[in-house]
């Protein structure tokens, strides 16, 4: 049953090929803020899914993140989730990234639950013939 205090935990490690430097998003060998939020919505949705019904899924609708601290190649990258509200098919989860020294990230991430073939229809609409 889908509930508020449902947790994730997911973890990364810090590669060339999701730093900032190699995702496009800076210059530099630190772990990339799409990187990061790409964890966090893993983190989110993944936590999730066991408690939706056959067919469903989560889309992302809205980020309020911040990244707050580098992390270099090599490190490892945890992020935890908690779903703190369900408003109808509105999820609204706390996110934190923490890379073992600082919290590097935190914030809120809202998801929709939706029919993924309903949804996947109504997007394959929009490809032109």
């Amino acid at each position: 049953m889908l509930e508020t205090g449902i947790k994730g935990l997911q973890t990364v490690t810090v590669t060339k090929e999701n730093s900032a430097k190699e995702m496009g998003s800076g210059t530099l060998d630190v772990f990339a803020t799409p990187a990061m939020i790409a964890l966090m919505e893993k983190t989110a949705w993944s936590s999730v899914a066991p408690f939706l019904e056959e067919g469903q899924g989560t889309v992302g609708i809205k980020l309020e993140i911040s990244h707050d601290a580098p992390t270099p190649v090599g490190m490892t990258v945890t992020c935890e989730s908690e779903l703190i509200k369900i408003d109808g098919r509105r999820l609204v989860f706390s996110v934190t990234a923490n890379d073992g020294k600082d919290i590097i990230g935190k914030g809120t991430h809202e998801r929709f639950i939706i029919d993924e073939e309903k949804f996947q229809k109504k997007a394959f609409t929009k490809s032109v013939s």
